[in-house]
């Protein structure tokens, strides 16, 4: 009866294995799909960056030599890669600067 358990435990195993892998090549395939998307609709806006709040076009401003995209309908501010990085090496003693510093370089 234990050889007969174990060989259904492994079955089990490999079918939870092979499901795992099912799952996982959709899910690459999908975010792929979804990519491919936001690189054809920012195409499409002559290369626009659109607002993920309020999906408005962003606009580029300058704040303090750092530049921003800022969305003039909701207000919002969205930092490209590096940016973050800028603010927090700047403001080494303020509690932003502590916080981004801490979080995100490790410090």
């Amino acid at each position: 009866m234990d050889e007969k358990d174990r060989f259904g435990d492994k079955l089990r195993d490999k079918q939870k294995g092979q499901e795992d892998e099912y799952f996982a090549r959709r899910d690459r395939e999908l975010l792929e799909k979804l990519r491919q998307d936001r690189r054809r609709d920012a195409m499409a806006s002559g290369g626009q960056m659109k607002c993920p709040r309020c999906g408005a076009g962003l606009v580029e401003r300058a704040h303090h030599a750092i530049t921003v995209d800022e969305c003039p309908s909701c207000g919002g501010l969205w930092l490209d890669k590096g940016e973050l990085e800028q603010v927090a090496t700047r403001e080494e003693e303020g509690w932003v600067g502590r916080l981004l510093r801490d979080r995100l370089l490790g410090t």
